[in-house]
C-alpha cells in the first residue's frame, strides 16, 4: 500500500483551518476539484471519513479532528527537516517566522525590518501578530520560530532572551489639569478614569498592576483593541491611559489632542524579550534577529534600558 503523502496532510489541515474546500484549495495553490479528489482518496486509504461535506463549508469528523492534530505535528517535523538542511547550508538564509505582540510590533518593526534586510539579505522574515497566549502555543507547536513579547513567560522547552526595557508614560487629554506638569506621579491619577486594552493583552495586566497601587480603577464600559484606539479615546477626553515608551516616540508622540508625560521615578516599566523553542534549528538566525532588535529598539528612544 502507498504511504500517506505530506501534501495530502497539508490539504487536510488547510480544510480544517478554513472550513471551506475552495479557500483551502486557494491556500494550497491547486484547484478545488483536485483537492477534493485527493482528500477523498485519503479517506478511502484510511477507511474512515475525515470531513463532513456541507453546501456552504466543511467540518471535521471526530476521526478527522484527531488525525488533523497528528498531521500538524508531522508537517511541523517535516518543515524542521528542511530547516535543518537550510541552516547547515546557510544559517542566515531562508524563512524565519517571527511573531510580535500587538503593543510591540507596530513600534519596533518599522525600524528593525529594514535593518534585518540590510544586514541579512538572504533571510526572509515572515511576520505575524499574536497576543501572548496564542503566540506561545504556536511557538511550542512549531508554527512560529521566535516571538517578541513582554517577559516573564513560562513554558516547557522554551528559551527566553531579554531584549530591552521601556518605561511606561501617561497619556492625558491635551487640556487635562496634569498636562502642564513636566512629569506625573501615579498617585496624581487616583481620581481618573483608566482606559485599558481588552482581555488577553499583557499590557492590560501590567497597567492594572501599576495603577492598582493607588486605587486607580478601570473604566468598565470601554476596552480597546489597540493602543491607537486608546490614544483616540484619550484625545476625546474619555480618560487616561499608560503607554509603553516606544509607542510615544516619533509620530506617535505628536497625536492631536493627547499630552504624553513621563512618570516620576522610580518609573514603572516592562521588559521585552524573545522566546523560542530550545530545540529550534534556527538558533543562529534567531540570535542574529534578536541582536538587531536589541540594537535598533534601544536606538529609537535613545534612553531605553
Amino acid at each position: 500500500m502507498p504511504d500517506i503523502k505530506l501534501k495530502d496532510l497539508r490539504y487536510l489541515v488547510a480544510v480544517a483551518d478554513s472550513g471551506h474546500f475552495g479557500q483551502a484549495a486557494q491556500r494550497c495553490c491547486i484547484s478545488q476539484p483536485t483537492l477534493s479528489a485527493q482528500l477523498k482518496k485519503l479517506e478511502e486509504y484510511l477507511g474512515v471519513q475525515l470531513i463532513e461535506r456541507q453546501p456552504r463549508g466543511a467540518t471535521l469528523t471526530q476521526a478527522g479532528a484527531q488525525i488533523v492534530a497528528r498531521a500538524r505535528l508531522i508537517l511541523s517535523a517535516s518543515d524542521e527537516v528542511l530547516t535543518i538542511a537550510q541552516t547547515f547550508r546557510d544559517p542566515l538564509a531562508g524563512r524565519l517566522k517571527v511573531a510580535m505582540i500587538p503593543t510591540v510590533g507596530p513600534y519596533v518593526l518599522p525600524h528593525v525590518a529594514p535593518a534585518v534586510h540590510r544586514l541579512m539579505p538572504r533571510l526572509d522574515l515572515l511576520l505575524f501578530e499574536y497576543q501572548t497566549a496564542p503566540m506561545l502555543a504556536k511557538i511550542q507547536a512549531g508554527e512560529i520560530d521566535v516571538g517578541v513579547l513582554a517577559l516573564p513567560v513560562a513554558g516547557d522547552g522554551l528559551v527566553c532572551r531579554k531584549l530591552y526595557e521601556e518605561d511606561f508614560q501617561v497619556a492625558l487629554p491635551a487640556g487635562h489639569r496634569l498636562a502642564s506638569q513636566a512629569s506625573v506621579r501615579i498617585a496624581d491619577l487616583a481620581e481618573e478614569s483608566l482606559l485599558l486594552l481588552e482581555e488577553g493583552h499583557c499590557l492590560r495586566d501590567q497597567a492594572l498592576e501599576v495603577c492598582g497601587r493607588v486605587g486607580l480603577h478601570e473604566r468598565q464600559d470601554f476596552r480597546a483593541t489597540s493602543l491607537e484606539t486608546l490614544r483616540q479615546m484619550v484625545a476625546a477626553g474619555a480618560g487616561v491611559t499608560l503607554l509603553p515608551e516606544l509607542a510615544t516616540r516619533g509620530a506617535y508622540g505628536n497625536a492631536r489632542g493627547v499630552a504624553i508625560r513621563p512618570l516620576v521615578r522610580p518609573t514603572p516599566h516592562r521588559q521585552i524579550g524573545a522566546v523560542w523553542r530550545r530545540s529550534s534549528a534556527r538558533l543562529a538566525a534567531i540570535q542574529a534577529f534578536c541582536d538587531v532588535v536589541d540594537k535598533h529598539a534601544k536606538g529609537v528612544a535613545g534612553i531605553l534600558k
